[in-house]
């Protein structure tokens, strides 16, 4: 059984999606404010964290930043905050998605079974896939190497770099890569795709003001090339 930490300080909140939660056949544990949050992450190691942006003790973001210090379990932002830049904040910390309130208690179900659904496909048993020498992805143990150099990325910006290892040199719109990472059941909005793809070369390129792998196709997207020597 999977276990899905819920963090908010609005307790009927809480009640509300542990019981769609529940009834789901997830395991649930609760916090109501930041420091209660990592202390209960740390004693239950969930399989995935809900999270709202405005708590007492400690900023949803800096518990987002806590919990990517200790590893790299999927996040889904829980927010009234509607604002893009608080969106764009929460994903570049590594969020895997956001949902806003007021909000659809089955839409958090259908999301945290997408996010989790996303986590195991980027582990399932699948070759290792290269993109000249200089990237190599190995698909069960969710581990990338590019230029020789581990990188650690959570499983949203694994799964999307993945995508487009698969077809080198392609060019993906963020539409098509929030359908390869997402799925169509699942609503976002396409500057997570921006976000995502800022963590990743932050991770992973030697300069990511000048990116050499992960490449800009201004107007329509991105695509990932061998870098030239």
């Amino acid at each position: 059984m999977r276990t899905i930490l819920v963090v908010d300080d609005e307790p009927e909140i809480v009640r509300l999606v542990r019981d769609y939660l529940e009834s789901a056949g997830f395991q649930v544990v609760t916090a109501l404010d930041g420091p209660e949050a990592l202390r209960v992450a740390r004693r239950h190691h969930p399989d995935l964290v809900i999270l709202d942006l405005n708590l007492p003790g400690l900023d949803g973001l800096d518990v987002a930043r806590a919990l990517r210090r200790d590893g790299e379990v999927p996040i889904i932002m829980l927010t009234a905050r509607t604002e893009e830049p608080d969106r764009v904040a929460g994903l570049e910390l590594g969020a895997d998605d956001y949902v806003s309130k007021p909000f659809s208690p089955r839409e958090i179900v259908a999301r945290v079974r997408a996010v989790l659904r996303r986590v195991d496909s980027a582990r399932s048993d699948a070759p290792v896939v290269r993109v000249g020498d200089a990237i190599v992805l190995d698909l069960p143990r969710m581990e990338v190497v590019v230029d020789g150099r581990l990188v650690e990325l959570t499983a949203t910006e694994f799964q999307l770099l993945a995508h487009m290892a698969r077809h080198p040199g392609r060019v993906f719109t963020r539409a098509q890569l929030l359908d390869a990472v997402h799925g169509v059941a699942v609503e976002s909005y396409e500057r997570a795709i921006d976000a995502h793809v800022k963590n990743i070369r932050r991770k992973s390129e030697r300069d990511p003001r000048a990116p050499r792998h992960l490449q800009t196709v201004f107007g329509v997207g991105y695509r990932l090339v061998e870098a030239a020597s």
